[in-house]
């Protein structure tokens, strides 16, 4: 079985409490797992960002704002784990080394973010690299990589692939504060280019998107890779 990395950003599985696709994500992670060795990372969204707004208004420290927003992935990575079931692992993984750990027990592996300063996108690359992923999916909220953000410029070009270098070139510009939502950061496109592991960014507002482009091949997004091979389906 091959392992799988996959960032799934706030933004799509909690936007808000009262707006969220965590039941309709739950089979498709399933489906997927039947298959493959699978680890989630999940981002913060809509609730974090809200814990952090409150923070800055207090005039808490950036840090600090970071662990808050930290403390709510890990609080969505646990009801992930709970709509999951007997599927998932039972305890959120707090660290890299954790989530290799928890990965051998067959299930799905769940975590959250780790460090101030690092998104759940970075923790996710990293992780990837330390299991040996066949392939590291970023699940957000646009339909790949753009030369600027679709939202605001409906004429932005999308990429179908991109080397790594490419893709630092466009981050490499891009802020990065407590709560930051960006495609992908500096920090995580750093690790893709390190390690060699392919990368595909896809839209993940239909949670079939992910279990179609993993078992069939079939999604609409940008491939981040020096290899010309399709890395999916597996």
């Amino acid at each position: 079985m091959k392992k799988i990395v996959i960032s799934l950003g706030g933004s799509i599985l909690i936007p808000s409490l009262s707006d969220h696709t965590i039941r309709e994500y739950v089979p498709e992670l399933k489906k997927i797992a039947k298959k493959h060795r699978l680890f989630v990372v999940v981002g913060g969204g809509g609730e974090a960002r809200r814990y952090i707004k409150l923070a800055r208004q207090l005039g808490i420290d950036e840090g600090t704002s970071d662990e808050i927003g930290i403390l709510i992935t890990r609080l969505n990575a646990t009801l992930l784990i709970a709509a999951l079931g007997e599927d998932a692992y039972p305890k959120v993984a707090e660290s890299h080394a954790e989530a290799k750990k928890f990965g051998e027990s067959g299930k799905i592996v769940v975590m959250g973010g780790i460090t101030p300063g690092q998104t759940t996108d970075a923790v996710a690359a990293v992780l990837a690299e330390r299991v040996g992923a066949a392939v590291f999916i970023n699940v957000t909220s646009v339909d790949g990589i753009y030369t600027e953000d679709p939202k605001k410029n409906p004429h932005a070009a999308r990429f179908d692939r991109l080397a790594p270098k490419e893709l630092l070139e466009i981050v490499g510009q891009t802020a990065l504060g407590a709560g930051s939502n960006n495609v992908l950061d500096i920090v995580a496109a750093r690790v893709v280019e390190r390690s060699g592991i392919p990368l595909v960014v896809l839209d993940g507002r239909e949670p079939k998107n992910l279990s179609g482009a993993i078992l069939k091949g079939k999604y609409r997004g940008t491939v981040v890779s020096d290899m010309k091979k399709n890395p999916l389906p597996l």
